[in-house]
């Protein structure tokens, strides 16, 4: 019946995965297909098999047929263009497989992806070959004249792939598309090779074509007014049966052809099972063999070494019986559900690791509850201890596979992917991800391929509120934000950015790497899955083609690698402490330091993991922790939900409190937390306690509680509450307390994941309390590029009354250095300064000794070393202030600088003595070019710009004196008094705007003053009437509110009433001044200063001895806060009063 079918196959469709070329959607072609019947569909994306799987699934869905193909470039005698291949089988899709793999692997960096003809002969089984349009391969041969080399090429390909080749003709009134559809209908015959009818589809609907014209313009970094660029004609949408089979009606046989297509197909990929290497050794026959064998040895070191110790009320037997029952237990569950391999792949590269010390975690997620991931060094929490349940990482009742997140040392990491390489070789590689061209992204590229200024582009993007944790759509942030609207009104090019970006948004932009997972299977991984290799990445291993949703459907196993920085952190601090002879084994400090959890009870948790945020710190200081279990349920509690229960909890903690235990069968598992259910694990243990629920069961009475589905939980309802009676509990209790845990469960957390990111938390805050020098240093030096979080740094060692010392090039390093109460400031944290070409002046200095002047700087670095932009950071940031403090001289003469470094290499280099060598002793500075020197505020502002605050001083203190006058005080004062309202000064140091769920506009602020940091919201109205002047480094005067006091609340509201530039302040007239004067005045002075007519009444008092005198000025002169400080420097002037 099929066979009877007249339809045309669109065989040639490029999703979105044929990168900035395809704008077709997966999703929006399964709708299509279903709403218009399509009964076969070929998949033919441009260089990859990345959306094979999902198109075959989703089609499948909607009962259309998928035709699995690709386009991949073939190379021969320097022309590279593509073919289409399509697997007709499992066999054909293998080879499809390992060509678009090949095409990767074989290629070098500056090389498209291509294959050549011998690498298409070997893998030709089951495959369909057509050979494309003008503008592919065989389209440039003949371009190119090369009539014999096609012929040949053809006659070849012929050979092998018999009847399972094409030439194709398409029609989409293209320039040089007919005269090569000419070429093609008279060969067809010479060389017999049939024809077949094809339409390359790139969008779904007709009016996409400018957006999708615009896309190309972004892949192919092109303007779109450029005149001189290729075009593709306005004919590459998905077109109706009729009009396809009208555009082709002279060329029956290609037609015919094209109709039959699809019944050349019987395969189309499936998801599968998961696909492991088989681990085995000469010990063992069998993974599972091995992993008991390994778990046991493992096992008996844990308690040996560590259980026994922490255990003294137990004996030796009675612990080994507790440990080896779980151990065994467990060893049964991971044997039956075949996952032997996979506990011992993820084991045995930790172990390595740890052996090449490089930090690894103490583990994450809910893998820490397994005792044999603990036997096997996986993890480093002891689950019996902490009361952590296997079942709620690999439950037999509910098949899914483990997944252990490893959280390694971040620059070490790659070593780890090293090794892997080299055990597995071909059998393991990154995970690909997508880049999307989300809301700001869609602005900026197109807005660029418009040819609109960057400046514009950018004022745009800033109007899409940034919130990754609630993203806007760009439809939606146009609806929010009235700027949108007014912006269209006035230029008809943002109208057309926005039709554009709209139609664009969503589709992928770029291909990248899941850098932190690796899949690991067969040694042969390349011709089972299609691999990607990204050249332009500095990554170890090829990455899958597939994403992670695919990958995992195709049977691929992922192991997540993660980098945590906190371990870098830790590293690098017991590295510091081992220079200064401190052995310090940070497994094995005191868990239960008093001096430890007094520094947590301040809440000073700046640079403690997961410990530093600014509610964090307030939960903590009214927490007042003083054992380890504090800190895991702080982890657990801090987020949406569950924070509500933090003040109960710290009430119940600190004794204000009864715990509310819901019944009294539940008051073992529910006192260590105070009768709050944190953790999912208790919910489970309430199941098994209370209901008789098997540990698999419980698990899934938590999931089914987590998911909130009805029709599941009353059947787990009713299933808790029978389990319940025949335990003893009334039916009206077992009820009761149903409900009483489900909340709970619903946003409960992992306690394995919590206990072992607390354990990391505590270990941050050990180092703090006892070596906080050394411990902020490292922190300082993993962040060098986070100017944030280098500025919170510098507050939090103001607090800590650890002296910073400024930026020096004789005593400053490229990281941050730290003794005894003192840090010194890293230059690779200052902007633009390269952190290995710092390294390398600085090595130059501790060879040769300090830098005696600017000239000795200039005659020993090496050219390499230096730039315009690094010389400026240096500059701006006082780093060369010991040589010349007229920081504005040296940035002028930059440019002079470098030519000189430059000039003295040169000769270096050629064995040439100068005037420069020879004069070396005599000479102690450069000849600078003649510059203005900056103004303080001019210092300041250069200073703030190079390192993101201010480290030599403070912009408001010039004012200090008019604040006085002004009587505007300080952020703390005004907390600190009863004033409900006053004026602060305050320097913005960071700005973020957002929007309320209502859609309105509103900024967080970030504000300094003399004291520190202070943070503030602006809200709507006076937002968006002072937007325009709010810029980072600027001061302002802040007219503050406090709210009402509420209840016990300590803390009141803050409000931002009025914000008006400090500069405004400062250049406004007083209405009237008193200038006392010595009777030694310089009167011809006074008049020359006071001769600008104004808005000012001027009075004079002038001392004679003992008598004064008074005078007027008859004119209203200028007299603003400048006047006054110039006039204030004159000796003769005793007093101002304004």
């Amino acid at each position: 019946m099929i066979g009877n079918d007249k339809n045309f196959n669109n065989i040639k469709i490029h999703t979105q995965y044929s990168i900035c070329e395809g704008a077709i959607k997966i999703d929006d072609l399964a709708q299509y297909c279903k709403a218009n019947k399509i009964k076969s569909l070929g998949l033919a994306d441009s260089f990859n098999l990345c959306g094979a799987l999902e198109f075959s699934e989703k089609l499948s869905k909607v009962g259309t047929l998928p035709i699995i193909g690709t386009q991949i470039n073939l190379r021969e005698q320097n022309i590279v263009g593509k073919i289409t291949l399509y697997a007709k089988t499992e066999d054909g899709y293998k080879n499809l497989t390992k060509l678009s793999s090949l095409s990767y692997l074989k290629s070098k960096e500056t090389e498209e992806p291509a294959c050549e003809i011998k690498d298409l002969i070997a893998n030709n089984k089951d495959l369909i070959l057509l050979t494309g349009n003008y503008r592919d391969f065989f389209g440039k041969l003949f371009q190119a004249n090369k009539f014999k080399i096609f012929n040949k090429t053809t006659a070849l390909l012929k050979k092998f792939f018999t009847d399972r080749i094409y030439f194709e003709i398409q029609r989409h009134n293209e320039k040089d598309e007919k005269i090569f559809e000419n070429y093609l209908l008279n060969n067809s015959k010479y060389l017999d090779i049939p024809l077949i009818a094809t339409q390359e589809v790139f969008y779904l609907k007709e009016e996409m074509y400018e957006a999708h014209d615009t896309l190309r313009c972004i892949g192919e970094k092109n303007f779109v007014d450029d005149k001189n660029r290729f075009k593709l004609s306005n004919q590459h949408f998905l077109k109706k049966d009729s009009d396809l089979k009208d555009i082709y009606s002279d060329i029956p046989e290609a037609l015919e052809n094209n109709y039959n297509f699809h019944l050349r197909f019987n395969f189309k990929p499936k998801k599968s099972k998961p696909i492991l290497p088989s681990i085995a050794n000469a010990q063992s026959n069998s993974p599972e063999e091995e992993l008991s064998r390994l778990a046991k040895d493992g096992l008996e070191n844990r308690i040996k070494n560590f259980i026994i110790k922490k255990n003294a009320s137990k004996s030796e037997d009675q612990i080994k019986k507790i440990y080896d029952d779980r151990l065994k237990h467990e060893i049964n569950i991971i044997n039956s559900m075949d996952y032997a391999s996979y506990f011992l792949i993820v084991s045995d590269y930790i172990k390595w690791a740890k052996k090449n010390s490089i930090p690894v975690g103490p583990g994450r997620g809910s893998g820490a509850g397994s005792l044999v991931a603990y036997s096997l060094d996986i993890t480093d929490l002891d689950p019996i201890e902490y009361d952590l349940i296997f079942e709620r990482f690999l439950n037999p009742d509910r098949i899914s596979m483990p997944d252990f997140d490893i959280d390694f040392c971040e620059e070490k990491r790659d070593q780890v992917f090293e090794y892997l390489k080299t055990k597995y070789k071909g059998g393991v590689a990154h995970i690909i991800t997508f880049g999307k061209l989300k809301a700001r992204m869609a602005l900026r590229d197109v807005g660029r391929v418009l040819g609109l200024s960057y400046g514009h582009v950018d004022k745009l993007c800033k109007m899409v509120p940034f919130d990754p944790s609630r993203p806007l759509t760009l439809q939606e942030s146009i609806d929010r934000e009235p700027r949108f609207k007014e912006e269209v009104k006035s230029n008809p090019k943002v109208k057309k950015l926005l039709e554009l970006s709209l139609k664009l948004e969503g589709l992928n932009r770029n291909m990248a790497t899941h850098a932190a997972g690796v899949v690991i299977a067969g040694e042969k991984l390349a011709e089972q899955f299609p691999l990607y290799v990204d050249h332009s990445s500095n990554l170890i291993l090829p990455s899958t083609q597939y994403d992670m949703y695919s990958s995992e459907n195709a049977g691929l196993v992922k192991f997540d690698l993660l980098g945590l920085k906190t371990l870098t952190v830790i590293d690098k601090t017991l590295k510091r402490l081992k220079n200064k002879d401190i052995d310090l084994d940070i497994s094995k400090v005191n868990q239960n330091d008093d001096k430890v959890f007094s520094l947590l009870s301040t809440g000073e948790t700046t640079g403690l993991f997961q410990l530093e945020s600014a509610g964090m710190r307030e939960a903590i200081k009214q927490m007042k922790p003083n054992r380890f279990d504090d800190i895991i349920a702080l982890v657990a509690l801090y987020r949406p939900g569950p924070m509500s229960n933090i003040p109960i909890y710290n009430d119940c903690k600190n004794g204000k409190k009864e715990p509310d235990y819901i019944h009294p069968t539940l008051k073992e598992i529910l006192k260590p937390t105070y009768g709050i259910i944190i953790y999912q694990e208790q919910v489970m243990q309430i199941a098994q306690t209370l209901a008789g629920f098997t540990a698999g069961e419980a698990d899934i009475l938590r999931r089914a509680m987590g998911k909130k589905k009805k029709s599941e939980l009353d059947k787990q309802k009713e299933r808790f509450i029978s389990g319940a009676i025949k335990n003893g509990i009334t039916k009206d209790v077992a009820n009761f307390v149903f409900t009483k845990i489900e909340p709970f469960a619903q946003y409960g957390f992992n306690k394995s994941h919590a206990a072992a990111y607390a354990l990391i938390a505590y270990q941050t805050a050990f180092l703090k309390t006892y070596y906080k020098e050394d411990f902020i240093a490292a922190t300082m030096s993993t962040e060098l590029t986070n100017t944030s979080k280098l500025r919170e740094f510098v507050e939090e060692l103001k607090r800590l009354k650890v002296e910073i010392i400024k930026p020096s090039m004789n005593k400053s390093f490229a990281d941050f250095k730290a003794e005894k109460n003192k840090i010194y400031y890293g230059l690779g944290a200052i902007k633009n300064v390269g952190h290995e070409a710092i390294s390398n002046i600085i090595h130059e200095r501790e060879k040769k000794g300090k830098f005696k002047s600017m000239f000795d700087f200039i005659n020993r670095v090496d050219i390499k070393d230096v730039n315009k932009l690094q010389l400026e950071g240096l500059v701006k940031s006082g780093a060369f202030d010991e040589f010349n403090k007229d920081r504005n001289q040296i940035f002028n003469s930059i440019p002079k600088i470098i030519q000189t470094i430059k000039k003295i290499n040169e000769d270096r280099n050629n064995n040439q003595s100068n005037l420069f060598e020879e004069t070396i002793d005599e000479k102690t500075d450069f000849d600078y070019v003649e510059s203005t020197q900056w103004s303080k505020k001019e210092l300041l502002k250069e200073e703030f710009k190079s390192l993101g605050f201010f480290i030599s001083d403070h912009p408001l203190n010039e004012y200090q004196e008019i604040f006085n006058q002004l009587k505007i005080t300080s952020y703390q004062d005004f907390l600190n008094n009863n004033e409900n309202e006053a004026q602060v000064g305050g320097t913005i140091m960071s700005l973020q705007e957002k929007k309320s769920a209502k859609g309105m506009p509103f900024a967080i602020i970030k504000f300094s003053d003399n004291n520190g940091e202070f943070e503030l919201f602006l809200f709507s109205e006076n937002l968006i009437n002072n937007r325009d002047k709010l810029k980072e480094a600027d001061s302002f005067i802040l007219t503050l509110q406090k709210d009402r006091l509420v209840k016990d609340n300590t803390q009141r509201r803050v409000n931002i009433r009025k914000i008006t530039s400090l500069d405004s302040i400062i250049n406004k007239p007083y209405t009237n001044v008193t200038i006392e004067l010595d009777d030694n005045f310089n009167i011809a002075e006074l008049k020359d200063l006071l001769k600008k007519e104004g808005e000012t009444e001027i009075k004079f008092i002038i001392h004679n001895k003992n008598n004064k005198i008074f005078y007027r000025l008859q004119n209203l002169r200028k007299f603003d806060y400048n006047q006054l400080k110039l006039i204030k420097t004159k000796e003769y002037v005793k007093k101002i009063t304004v």
